[in-house]
């Protein structure tokens, strides 16, 4: 359970600066938030970081 925990935590890690990256870069194409093609994968960039969330949570209770 550990391991599942760590490689989680790990994942969390990895994609929160996948994010942190992405996001400014949409946000600076031309023609703004509005006129970009790349809202769909953002959205779903930032419902798996909040599922990440919530598995880290569950796993940290069995965590000793």
């Amino acid at each position: 359970m550990n391991l599942l925990f760590q490689l989680a935590v790990f994942a969390f890690i990895g994609f929160s600066f996948l994010l942190l990256i992405s996001v400014p870069v949409v946000f600076a194409y031309p023609g703004g938030w509005t006129e970009t093609k790349l809202k769909t994968p953002l959205f779903s960039g930032l419902g798996l970081w909040f599922l990440l969330v919530l598995i880290i949570g569950i796993l940290n209770s069995f965590v000793v």
